[in-house]
């Protein structure tokens, strides 16, 4: 409020918390409440809101500008990237892992659990550290792991299997083998020689990127996305934008272990 000219007045956190807040969920008037609520808690949203409430009040109108520019070019950013993951799996009426009723009758999870080295504090203190080189290791294992993917998407009119660097290359390549499917291997930042399309996504500290070459992906593809773990979700989300931005249709998302709430799954898939 700028009361008789003045420009000094101090802002209020709350009402400006609130303001920025209700201008978000009005950008998301399309997604249920539920994420709505929840994609305030993302970190790129919080950093804005932090600076929001620290700018003079005569700068606030730009700022909100700014914003609602930013939200529009880089939606995915501002929402928390499992919950968004997440959504996706459960508008499609799919989300499985190898705790589902129908996979707990299958012998095979659980020698692929048992196989699985976790490595305390690395690689910086607090981290379990999934090892997948000890599944590696046994080769009744490993296909065991593949063959579970196999039954899955075989018949499934898969065309294109998208492995994000460095161990979806493990995973996805004797899958897109098995199953008649090209592999597409989703890289990081300057490793691939030709043209590539680039997509960014936000870490909890920083950004990320991963590029795919111009012309491996097809409109009309059918592609799933393979990755040896799925924590946040923040690296399926920029893979699925990626290929969907080329003209694929992402069917699904297949991952060896997932960790929702730090409770390890194995042998997961999210639609």
């Amino acid at each position: 409020r700028h009361g008789g000219g003045r420009t000094d007045a101090q802002p209020n956190p709350l009402s400006l918390s609130l303001s920025l807040s209700l201008c978000h969920l009005f950008l998301l008037l399309s997604d249920s409440l539920l994420f709505s609520c929840a994609a305030l808690v993302s970190p790129l949203h919080l950093s804005l809101l932090s600076i929001y409430i620290l700018t003079p009040p005569h700068t606030h109108s730009l700022f909100l500008s700014l914003y609602i520019a930013l939200y529009t070019r880089f939606r995915p950013a501002f929402l928390n990237p499992c919950l968004l993951l997440r959504r996706r799996a459960w508008s499609s009426g799919e989300m499985a892992c190898g705790e589902d009723k129908e996979q707990k009758q299958d012998p095979r999870i659980e020698g692929i659990a048992a196989s699985i080295r976790v490595v305390p504090d690395f690689p910086k203190k607090g981290i379990m550290f999934q090892d997948i080189t000890t599944l590696l290791l046994d080769p009744k294992t490993f296909k065991n792991t593949v063959d579970l993917f196999v039954e899955r998407y075989l018949g499934k009119d898969i065309s294109v299997v998208a492995g994000i660097e460095a161990r979806g290359f493990i995973f996805g390549p004797p899958i897109a083998l098995a199953i008649g499917a090209k592999f597409i291997p989703l890289r990081k930042p300057r490793k691939l020689p030709g043209e590539v399309l680039s997509e960014k996504y936000v870490l909890e500290y920083g950004t990320d990127c991963l590029e795919m070459h111009v012309g491996a992906v097809q409109p009309g593809d059918r592609a799933l996305v393979v990755d040896d773990l799925i924590a946040t979700g923040g690296t399926l989300c920029a893979a699925m934008n990626l290929l969907e931005r080329a003209g694929a249709e992402v069917v699904e998302c297949a991952c060896v272990i997932e960790l929702p709430e730090l409770k390890v799954q194995y042998i997961c898939y999210s639609s």
